[in-house]
């Protein structure tokens, strides 16, 4: 009988084996084939196997697969709205609590269902990924001069080109998949990711110098095909979205402790890093924040207030 038919989803993320990204989608599955009793039934295919963040959600939005996971970077492919999250400091990690409710259950997440459905898709877990820093693969750096010149990997956000070149950077948007090679080869001198996905994706062998510079907030963001959403049984949807709350507070649970720990593998293998002063990281931001300007026409200034009410 057809309400007798399991449910299967396909979801395809970017993201290494043990990242903290990675390890919320697998309590995801864990956790949505245990309160559906096994009718839903979840397959991951991560690690860039069904392609980029892009392409991943791409094949979601005209629902080849019905879910996939995209860095809020590379959400700014499907709207520009989404370049929000990327501005240079626009949040402040003492403030994530605030920033996660308004998006789990206030206006802010409303705001992001509202213009997901225009695109067809539909968010159903804002993973906390983390503050990206910047690292380079020979260039010892320590205050904002000595990111000059330096030939910089970013993703196709234009915020994040625009932060690069506001730094003295030269940006070289390549695909997350590339990234290694290119540090690699000297393609790229630097680029930007938490400490712990570097690690995860075994950057850490290709970098020997690093800076907590913090200038750049991301999330991977789980959306599935909208259509597709609207046509489950209400139950699918309740037991989905419990899954969703539950590996939530699993994944950003952890995230910190992750952080830390591939902080300090770095440290053990003789990565230097530097510990920005207060006085450091004010002049990243105020060299940074003419960025803000540049996109203003791009983002409404309700999203702005949005943001910034989460952040006191």
């Amino acid at each position: 009988m057809a309400h007798a038919r399991k449910l299967k989803i396909r979801l395809a993320h970017p993201m290494a084996p043990g990242n903290n990204v990675t390890l919320g989608y697998e309590k995801f599955k864990e956790v949505l084939e245990k309160v559906s009793g096994g009718t839903i039934t979840v397959q991951l295919f991560p690690n860039c196997m069904m392609g980029s963040d892009r392409d991943g959600m791409e094949a979601t939005q005209r629902g080849s697969i019905e879910m996939a996971s995209s860095s809020s970077p590379n959400m700014a492919n499907f709207s520009k709205k989404f370049l929000i999250f990327d501005l240079p400091y626009v949040t402040n990690r003492k403030y994530q609590k605030n920033l996660y409710a308004a998006l789990d259950g206030g206006a802010l997440g409303k705001y992001f269902d509202d213009l997901a459905e225009e695109i067809n898709l539909r968010p159903i877990m804002f993973s906390e990924y983390g503050y990206r820093n910047f690292v380079t693969s020979d260039k010892p750096i320590t205050k904002v001069d000595d990111l000059a010149k330096l030939k910089v990997r970013t993703t196709a956000s234009p915020v994040e080109v625009e932060t690069a070149k506001a730094l003295g950077m030269n940006p070289t948007p390549i695909a997350w998949a590339e990234v290694y090679t290119a540090m690699q080869q000297g393609t790229v001198d630097a680029e930007g990711n938490t400490f712990s996905l570097l690690c995860d994706a075994k950057h850490d062998e290709v970098i020997k110098y690093a800076i907590d510079s913090r200038h750049n907030y991301s999330m991977h963001i789980l959306m599935c095909n909208n259509d597709w959403w609207k046509g489950l049984k209400p139950q699918q949807q309740k037991w989905i979205r419990q899954a969703a709350h539950e590996a939530l507070v699993y994944q950003r649970g952890i995230s910190a402790e992750l952080e830390a720990k591939a902080t300090q593998k770095m440290i053990d293998e003789g990565i230097q890093i530097h510990q920005l002063t207060d006085a450091e990281l004010a002049q990243f931001q105020k060299v940074t924040r003419p960025v803000w300007d540049k996109f203003r026409k791009d983002i409404p200034a309700e999203l702005f207030d949005l943001i910034a009410a989460t952040q006191k």
